[in-house]
């Protein structure tokens, strides 16, 4: 049984739905400290660095513990992270509106307090333009559950309405890349081949 260093309802929905044996435990890091630390790295970089840091974090002996993080990257390469109040996911949603966006999702494995795999997937993202109102009523809609994550969006309910075109892993839009992910456990003999 390998540990998922995350609390993230989607991360262990994807592991659980794919048939995979996990234990979650919440990740002891300091995100801002990390992003703070790595001020003027490139966003695939952070987006790594804070899951390895994840995967370090929470100590597994010789049990495997995969971490994973998100960043998401402005077409202006402004960094954006979760919305710390409706007010701030609101002002998110009209900065996004219209325009295109990366979601950089990267994994990291550790075993033994070593970081022996990580991969990074982005994905492509264009949001439509979003009148004031559809926003409000998105919101209220949703409620506090935007909070939890970056953009403001959750792509599996109703924030698919909020896109025009998406290029890549749905996987990776919801804060994992998983296949990538399952290959290396079934390497590793963690998961059946």
């Amino acid at each position: 049984m390998i540990i998922l260093a995350s609390t993230s309802g989607a991360r262990r929905a994807m592991l659980d739905a794919a048939g995979v044996w996990f234990e979650s435990v919440a990740p002891d890091v300091d995100e801002e400290k990390v992003r703070v630390e790595l001020a003027g790295a490139a966003p695939v970089a952070l987006a790594e660095e804070l899951a390895r840091h994840k995967a370090l974090s929470v100590p597994g002996g010789d049990r495997l513990v995969v971490g994973s993080d998100q960043i998401l990257e402005c077409d202006d390469g402004a960094l954006l992270a979760k919305p710390c109040s409706v007010a701030k996911a609101r002002d998110q949603l009209r900065l996004l509106s219209g325009r295109s966006h990366q979601l950089h999702s990267a994994a990291a494995a550790a075993r033994s307090g070593a970081i022996i795999w990580t991969h990074v997937e982005s994905v492509e993202m264009e949001m439509r333009n979003l009148g004031d109102s559809f926003i409000d009523d998105y919101l209220a809609r949703e409620g506090e559950v935007v909070l939890g994550s970056v953009g403001a969006y959750r792509i599996e309910g109703r924030g698919a309405q909020l896109f025009a075109r998406i290029e890549g892993s749905h996987f990776a839009i919801l804060g994992m890349p998983l296949l990538p992910l399952l290959a290396f456990l079934r390497e590793q003999g963690e998961i059946a081949s």
